[in-house]
């Protein structure tokens, strides 16, 4: 096993990419004219974000980039609660620090407004991209997640196919986008809410508990719905 330090490092580059690729897709390329990559766009760029750092640096951290998969991870007993503390600083960080380069990119194009752009914050009510309420905005978080902490903890069993993880991982992440973006511009994630909530302040901030207790809830529910279904418990 690496260092502590180190898998902290993986966690802080991988949350980074998360961040930067989804969230980046989100607000340069999505509304782009003519040529924008819309939903289905941004939600492929974060399932790819997820993929492929899962291969650059999943051995060395397990690849989280998410406060709620690494709570959902020790819930499934697959990883050690007293880790959660750090693995959670350093993927806030990576997101902050991913969400302030995407905010340099996006005000050098002219007329860029960062609080008109809404900066691929998430939000419910008024800030949802549909108008969605606070309720559905709360189940559809903590059912994504659940959904999202079953696949994770399937795809890493013993029993399944091994080096092949990222892939459904990465494919779960971009199907989860593919629903929810409409309803709460997709967290699932505390880390991917926190940066750019940030940088947008106000209602994104006011909004900002909703993207940690929801999914934070939802890998809880997930971890243990998948101990309950797995033949041989929590290390199957």
């Amino acid at each position: 096993m690496y260092p502590l330090s180190k898998r902290c490092g993986a966690e802080f580059f991988g949350t980074f990419w998360l961040v930067l690729g989804g969230c980046g897709a989100a607000v340069l390329a999505a509304g782009f004219p003519q040529l924008g990559i819309g939903f289905a766009g941004v939600a492929l760029a974060f399932g790819l974000t997820v993929l492929t750092m899962a291969f650059a640096v999943g051995h060395i951290s397990g690849g989280h980039f998410n406060p709620a998969v690494t709570v959902g991870l020790v819930a499934g007993g697959r990883f050690p609660a007293r880790e959660i503390l750090p693995y959670v600083v350093a993927q806030v960080l990576g997101a902050i620090a991913a969400a302030g380069v995407l905010a340099v990119i996006a005000n050098g194009q002219q007329g860029f407004d960062l609080q008109a752009s809404r900066f691929a914050a998430n939000g419910f009510d008024a800030y949802s991209p549909g108008k969605y309420s606070m309720a559905a905005a709360l189940v559809t978080e903590v059912v994504m997640t659940a959904g999202f902490l079953f696949v994770i903890l399937g795809a890493t069993s013993k029993r399944a196919p091994a080096g092949f993880a990222a892939i459904p991982i990465g494919l779960a992440l971009t199907l989860i986008h593919l629903v929810s973006i409409p309803v709460t511009n997709t967290s699932v994630n505390p880390a991917r809410s926190t940066g750019p909530a940030l940088f947008v302040g106000g209602w994104a901030l006011e909004q900002l508990w909703l993207f940690w207790v929801a999914p934070i809830v939802g890998a809880i529910i997930g971890a243990l719905a998948y101990r309950l279904v797995s033949e041989r418990g929590p290390q199957a």
